[in-house]
């Protein structure tokens, strides 16, 4: 199978890749039938043993207590006998290789492309979910393949893809297979990046930072009203997982979905706005991305462009650097501008790179240093 047949296989929607029956190089894939035990048997990080053969789990702010067989919110960690394990350790359900724009990193490896993957499984109910096939389902629900760590690096390496993207569902709840693919990728000269909403406890997410260098956060909104009703989560643990990655070396952006008549009041905007460029400075790129309806909200219409406009408007009067438009091809606010003199450094459409204008880090009209990983 080659490259250009790997992506012709590719899930028109989700943009993500299911390969049943698939064979590559060498029988480096191995298909697992969902409707077999082909479950792992990994013993889960962060957790508590208590009486009775039951545990708390403690990698996101749920903190699961569960007796003997129950599962995680998550639906993908079990406790088995007094001992907690996550049932999806190299239960691979979707893959791709995409342009890292698609994450969307546009200050990370521009131009570049990512060997994207998740397994089945979420620590959030997002009604808005646009890979609820496979987020909101158990992994005997879903078909997978079997790609431990090594052969998960082989194939990034046949690919020829500078980093790995764990992505598409929620890799908090695949903790421990990201990282054990995360620290053998680095030995290896690649890069990892995460795509997460975020809700997760500090104590992991101290140790996940260690071991990949981008992270984009999923903002659903910056009121707790709206995390209860549509995401069944809360808002203050991802602010406070913002500040810490903005405190670290790993790189960060952050994106917010605008949701028409639920997330898109100005004033609250500027509210977020203020508290992203007091609390981690205004250097980290915010990407506002349209709405398509989609799951479980059909009865909405597709976020206006103008409200993304006006957004945006926002973010740039209240002092943020690098404000993006997203989900509009060919927008001017997909671009990039310097901070300093206001020239074009990279221009997009879509995920392609059409320019840019950068020298090594700097912009080259003015020499103003441009915040991100750009090699």
């Amino acid at each position: 199978m080659d490259r250009r047949d790997f992506l012709k296989c590719s899930l028109a929607t989700s943009g993500c890749l299911l390969l049943p029956g698939v064979s590559l190089s060498g029988n480096l894939f191995r298909v697992i039938n969902p409707a077999s035990t082909g479950l792992s048997r990994v013993e889960a990080r962060y957790y508590q043993k208590l009486p009775d053969r039951e545990i708390r789990c403690n990698l996101c702010p749920r903190y699961c207590q569960l007796g003997d067989r129950e599962r995680g919110f998550c639906g993908v960690r079990e406790n088995q006998g007094g001992k907690y394990y996550t049932l999806v350790y190299g239960q691979v359900a979707s893959l791709n290789v995409d342009p890292i724009e698609k994450k969307p990193f546009f200050h990370f490896l521009p131009g570049s492309e990512a060997f994207s993957l998740a397994t089945a499984g979420c620590n959030l109910h997002c009604k808005f979910c646009q890979n609820w096939e496979i987020s909101q389902m158990r992994p005997e629900q879903v078909k997978s393949i079997n790609l431990p760590p090594e052969a998960l690096i082989a194939a990034c390496e046949r690919y020829r893809c500078p980093a790995i993207a764990y992505t598409y569902t929620e890799p908090v709840v695949f903790f421990e297979y990201m990282y054990d693919c995360s620290v053998l990728a680095r030995k290896k000269g690649l890069k990892n990046v995460v795509v997460t909403a975020g809700f997760i406890n500090p104590e992991p997410l101290a140790d996940l930072i260690e071991v990949v260098e981008a992270i984009k956060v999923d903002l659903k909104s910056f009121n707790q009203s709206f995390y209860t009703e549509y995401v069944r989560g809360e808002l203050q643990p991802v602010l406070e997982t913002i500040k810490q990655i903005a405190r670290s070396k790993t790189w960060l952006e952050i994106v917010y979905l605008v949701i028409p008549s639920l997330n898109d009041n100005p004033q609250e905007i500027r509210e977020m706005c203020r508290w992203l460029k007091n609390e981690i400075g205004p250097d980290y790129p915010l990407h506002f991305s349209r709405f398509h309806p989609m799951y479980l909200i059909k009865n909405l219409p597709p976020t206006p462009v103008s409200t993304l406009e006006a957004l945006r408007e926002v973010a740039l009067t209240e002092g943020l650097h690098y404000v993006y438009v997203g989900n509009v091809p060919g927008h001017p606010g997909e671009n990039t501008y310097c901070p300093n003199c206001g020239k074009l450094i990279i221009e997009r459409y879509g995920y392609a790179i059409r320019k840019k204008e950068l020298s090594r880090n700097k912009c080259r009209h003015c020499g103003q240093v441009i915040a991100g990983v750009w090699n």
